[in-house]
């Protein structure tokens, strides 16, 4: 019986031996397997840098992460946007994969030609290589043991151990009583606790709010605020004002607006007929159109018009290019796109490169009266405001008519008081009388 065990443990122990030996060499060569997949995936991992967002323009802020280490990205889609001081640039991916390693940080300034992120290119929606089975837990030599031992050798372990015998001299266990106090007894204990002196209470704090919040300055408000002082401080600044009776106006707008709406599918409203009557006096009084190049004056023939555009970030000025050449309808199919790519966040440097006159119209806002600035090296500005209806006195009668306020601030440098006034004067006679631009021969 001795020599049958003996063998029975000898055969069990070789067993465990050579399973053990087996799981080794499977595991070593799952783990070859699993080095060559990786390194052969990351000598395809590409490193995407900061693009190259204009000539003037070598930096800029990274603004926000939409991608994250881990996540999957299809070809083209934003994985990162850069804020600079004109516009905002989103870095796509250059291909399928995904997203390895972030290689900066948000509110970091990063330059043209720097690493961003790291790539792993596949498909998008690939799910992640599984991970390597959990091999089962070598069983210990005691089970081998037990596992190897005759079956008349093996004690059952499952069979409880019988109970200890009860000692002699064990006392029986004796239970404590609680005794619980009486109702009277509560009651004084109560009267003596609140004889006591209660803390004082905390004092309460002083109605109102006196926090403050720093924000970090986005760039586009800092070149936005540099641009300004720059004007102020270059330009010899003044500002002429004028009344505009917009009844003439008003009443075109209103009988043709729908049938322009149905049939070019925009709106009809002031800024295309501001635009229109600025072009013509601009053409009419050509130093309000100019520049100053160092010591020379550039004079153009053509009228680039920017139109100032509020937007969250700050204020733009796309560019209507050759407005000069363009009417109503065609001015306003222009602006009405260059405002929704100003409000989505479209805008390219290209939109708003140049301008040589620009057009505020701050009565969008409730504005009544303002001085707008120059922006330079532009020689002129023209500020409109909100409508009003004022007494007038037209042929020697008092009436109330729709009026509008506006402004035109201009560089001294370029232009005298006399032009100014009269561009001023002519925008107002287009405008009172839309049909003489018609009469107009440039």
């Amino acid at each position: 019986m001795l020599s049958q065990r003996i063998i029975a443990i000898a055969r069990g122990r070789a067993l465990w031996h050579g399973a053990a030996a087996a799981r080794g060499w499977n595991a070593a060569r799952a783990q070859a397997r699993k080095s060559q997949f990786h390194t052969s995936r990351l000598l395809q991992a590409e490193t995407v840098k900061v693009p190259q967002m204009a000539e003037s323009i070598s930096e800029g802020t990274l603004k926000s992460w939409t991608k994250k280490e881990g996540d999957t990205v299809a070809v083209d889609e934003e994985v990162a946007t850069i804020e600079t001081d004109k516009i905002d640039v989103q870095v796509n991916a250059p291909q399928s994969g995904t997203i390895v390693k972030l290689l900066a940080n948000e509110e970091d300034t990063v330059v043209v030609g720097q690493d961003l992120f790291i790539i792993e290119p596949g498909e998008v929606g690939e799910s992640a290589a599984p991970p390597p089975a959990k091999e089962a837990e070598p069983s210990t030599p005691s089970e081998t043991k037990d596992k190897s031992e005759p079956a008349d050798q093996q004690t059952d372990k499952k069979l409880p151990s019988p109970p200890a015998p009860a000692s002699a001299d064990k006392k029986p266990e004796v239970k404590e009583v609680v005794k619980k106090p009486k109702q009277s007894e509560e009651v004084k204990k109560d009267k003596k606790d609140s004889s006591k002196p209660k803390e004082a209470a905390a004092p309460r704090p002083a109605a109102g709010s006196r926090g403050e919040t720093r924000v970090k300055m986005s760039r586009m408000r800092l070149r936005i605020s540099e641009r300004l002082k720059e004007s102020q401080n270059a330009a010899a600044s003044l500002t002429t004002f004028n009344e505009i009776d917009m009844s003439s106006l008003m009443e075109m707008r209103k009988k043709y607006k729908d049938q322009i709406q149905k049939e070019h599918d925009v709106k009809l409203g002031f800024m295309s007929a501001f635009a229109r009557a600025c072009t013509l006096a601009l053409q009419e009084i050509p130093a309000a159109n100019a520049s100053i190049e160092g010591d020379e004056i550039v004079y153009r023939d053509y009228v680039d018009l920017s139109v100032a555009v509020a937007t969250p970030k700050g204020l733009v000025t796309p560019v209507v290019r050759n407005a000069e050449g363009m009417g109503f309808i065609g001015i306003e199919k222009e602006i009405s796109a260059l405002g929704k790519k100003a409000r989505d966040g479209k805008l390219t440097l290209e939109d708003m490169a140049g301008g040589t006159f620009t057009i505020s119209n701050g009565g969008v806002f409730g504005s009544l009266f303002g001085t707008p600035i120059i922006n330079l090296p532009q020689a002129a500005v023209l500020g409109m405001h909100a409508v009003k209806e004022k007494p007038v006195v037209v042929n020697g009668q008092i009436v109330i008519r729709p009026i509008m306020v506006v402004a035109l601030t201009y560089d001294h440098r370029l232009l005298d008081g006399r032009e100014a006034v009269t561009f001023l004067v002519r925008v107002k006679e287009y405008i009172e009388d839309p049909r003489k631009m018609l009469l107009t021969d440039f």
